[in-house]
């Protein structure tokens, strides 16, 4: 009897199916031993540092030069930051002090200098932050190569596809797997945003990760499956999970075919009802992908990333005009909608503020520390005012709960119009401003917002969270997390409705958003404007295209009296599976 099958659940990061066989990459440190130094040889052994950080940079600027070779020159700056950590005076700094301080050898005082400092990133409270940690040890193993401590290896003569297993993985290999023959990746770590899972979706490696202790499961040459589009890993496939696994594949290689003819063609009903599918950007090389999938403009553009990327330090107001304006070229004359910092709760506001908060997620997050602290959001405000006069932006609130959150906003507006102007630089003396509607309040008071924005829109994944007390974050209650709930969808179509008495557009930019079983639904309410991440618009599109609009607006007509998610969940299957009858068809089948 063969070893069962098992399946673990992790996290999606990057699309696609993988089939092979199982290499596990061990993360234990590198064996570097502590040898005393003669105070007379010490000179020689800096010699032999300096060489190393020479012999290191050139590693990485190879590394840089493939990269762009392979990925296009973007993805290949992501080892400038490893250049930078070489050529950067306080990393090779206190290298050489603990070497002249301790008298030891280099190699000990690269392996003590990176363990200090990586422990240092690993307490950071910001994820992003966290994950750049990966860049200082991938330049402490290009150090300690250099140095003859470790050797480099390949899996290039190994034969058949490789699914490589690892706790995590820095950038240098992913680019260096992505060349050999490696079908997919499972990691114990990471998350959507690191520099590996960007490098694993341009290469169209399947990524999982999330996968706890996976290591102590899985041994060489055992046979998987990664799921980078469900989040799944199968551990010894059946002979009928391979062969489903398989076709499903085949059926993927198709779709992507066909959903690259749909990059032509306009998102509407199959009765030409048009509806607008836009972008939500994370990092600036997204816009590349939505430009490719034909995306109407940018629905969402967190710029908290741009805070993320250089905290603690807040970037500069050119840092701002910078990416703005990138995205109104990329999106012309499409528009690009800019949410103001999204900072708080998980997301380093402690960094600004230099407090601690009992329950951050209901703290000072959003909008609330916009108007807190003025003086430092006002530099996005000027940035937004100048930028704005390149192109269709927008900038949306977030976490409005109030109507005089929006009107303090707009004096925040004036006051920075008016320092530009005093300094004699080129702006907009307004913005073109809208509300996310997030938390529970603002929809309830959706009609009087409505007399102060231009538009709405709706935030999912917040809304859901607030209106059911679920943190989805949490594995004891997440399973309550539930879009379809019947709240949420009334909730919804009441804002739709108080967008369409007063004449502001009104669009959805959550998850939600992005699921081909409930985008027609949301279109049946009334919401013909959905912001989804690049990749998905392809097959939001598809959908879309599907169903003719009377359908869709039955199908809403029917959830909004049900009584239960599980109940409106079951009538989406039904009516997906279901060719249309006409008018009543759905009714009558109810």
């Amino acid at each position: 009897m063969g070893v069962p099958e098992q399946i673990l659940e992790g996290l999606a990061v990057s699309p696609g199916i993988a089939i092979g066989r199982a290499v596990c990459l061990e993360s234990r440190d590198v064996e570097v031993f502590r040898i005393p130094i003669r105070a007379e040889d010490l000179s020689a052994e800096l010699d032999r540092l300096d060489a190393a950080l020479v012999a290191a940079r050139g590693d990485v600027g190879e590394m840089r030069r493939k990269a762009g070779a392979d990925l296009g020159a973007k993805l290949a700056g992501i080892f400038d930051a490893h250049r930078l950590l070489l050529e950067d005076p306080s990393f090779a700094g206190k290298i050489r002090e603990r070497i002249q301080d301790e008298k030891v050898n280099a190699e000990w005082a690269v392996h003590k200098t990176t363990e200090e400092l990586a422990t240092l990133f690993a307490q950071l409270d910001n994820e992003r932050m966290r994950e750049r940690q990966q860049d200082l040890l991938d330049v402490s193993r290009h150090l300690l190569r250099s140095l003859g401590a470790i050797a480099h290896h390949e899996l290039s003569e190994i034969e058949g596809p490789i699914i490589v297993v690892a706790h995590d993985l820095t950038p240098s290999d992913a680019i260096r797997l992505g060349r050999q023959n490696v079908a997919g990746l499972a990691l114990e770590t990471g998350g959507r945003t690191s520099h590996t899972a960007i490098i694993a979706r341009s290469l169209h490696l399947p990524l999982v990760t999330g996968l706890a202790e996976v290591r102590e499961l899985v041994t060489d040459e055992d046979p998987v499956i990664v799921d980078g589009s469900s989040g799944r890993m199968v551990l010894h496939p059946t002979a009928d999970s391979l062969e489903s696994y398989r076709e499903l594949e085949a059926r993927l290689r198709g779709e992507e075919d066909r959903q690259a003819a749909l990059r032509s063609v306009r998102a509407e009903t199959s009765d030409g009802h048009r509806v607008q599918l836009l972008a939500n950007i994370d990092l600036p090389e997204e816009i590349e992908e939505a430009v490719l999938h034909s995306a109407d403009g940018v629905g969402l553009y967190r710029s908290e990333f741009l805070y993320i990327e250089r905290s603690p330090e807040l970037p500069d107001e050119d840092a701002h005009v910078e990416i703005y304006d990138r995205l109104l070229e990329a999106m012309h004359p499409r528009p690009v909608i800019v949410r103001t910092f999204d900072l708080g709760g998980r997301k380093l506001a402690r960094d600004v503020l230099h407090t601690q908060e009992a329950n951050p997620v209901l703290g000072l997050r959003g909008i609330r520390l916009t108007l807190a602290r003025p003086e430092i959001f006002e530099i996005q405000v000027r940035a937004l005012l100048r930028s704005a006069l390149n192109g269709h932006l927008r900038v949306m609130l977030p976490m409005i709960a109030s109507v005089e959150e929006v009107r303090q906003f707009k004096q925040l507006v004036t006051r920075a119009a008016a320092q530009l102007r005093a300094a004699g630089v080129p702006h907009k003396d307004s913005l073109d401003v809208g509300a996310m509607i997030e938390v529970p309040a603002a929809a309830m008071v959706a009609p009087e917002l409505a007399r102060e924005v231009s538009f709405f829109s709706i935030g999912t994944n917040d809304l859901i969270q607030y209106s059911l007390a679920v943190d989805r974050n949490n594995e004891h209650v997440s399973h309550l997390y539930r879009p379809l709930h019947p709240g949420i969808l009334r909730m919804v179509r009441s804002v739709v409705e108080a967008a369409r008495e007063h004449g502001v557009d009104v669009s959805l930019c959550g998850e939600a958003a992005a699921d081909p079983r409930v985008a027609p639904l949301l279109i049946g309410l009334g919401v013909h404007r959905l912001s989804v991440f690049p990749g998905a618009i392809p097959l939001i599109k598809k959908e879309i295209r599907s169903h003719p609009l009377p359908r869709l607006q039955e199908l809403a007509a029917k959830s909004l009296r049900l009584a239960t998610a599980r109940e409106i969940e079951d009538l989406i299957d039904e009516y997906l599976d279901r060719p249309f009858d006409g008018p009543g068809g759905l009714e009558a089948a109810g």
